[in-house]
């Protein structure tokens, strides 16, 4: 287990095997920080656990849209959890539940 520390607050993530588990508050000052470390790469990462996750807005929303495009182009994407404000964020930007961009919804 490979743990981060704190980092904007208290956003922070570690991974547990081929699991990336975010925690804390997912906003823009959090992306900022967490996003050069977590660009490097994914290595062997399959899925994300965002059960920890209080919230996101839009900036965190874009950051788990991103790791979870990343994560599908390696074969995984599975996504745990549902913090505050991502269904709302993923609906009104026409992103499926894997944070995948819905084609079929963008004429609605």
């Amino acid at each position: 287990m490979l743990a981060r520390p704190p980092v904007a607050g208290n956003a922070r993530y570690r991974t547990e095997g081929d699991t990336l588990l975010l925690a804390g508050v997912l906003d823009r000052d959090a992306v900022v920080s967490l996003w050069p470390q977590l660009a490097r790469g994914l290595g062997a990462t399959r899925s994300l656990d965002l059960q920890a996750v209080e919230r996101v807005d839009s900036a965190g929303l874009a950051l788990l849209a991103e790791l979870a495009a990343r994560l599908r182009a390696q074969g995984g994407g599975r996504l745990v959890g549902a913090p505050a404000g991502l269904e709302e964020l993923s609906a009104a930007y026409r992103l499926s539940p894997s944070l995948d961009f819905n084609a079929s919804s963008a004429g609605s």
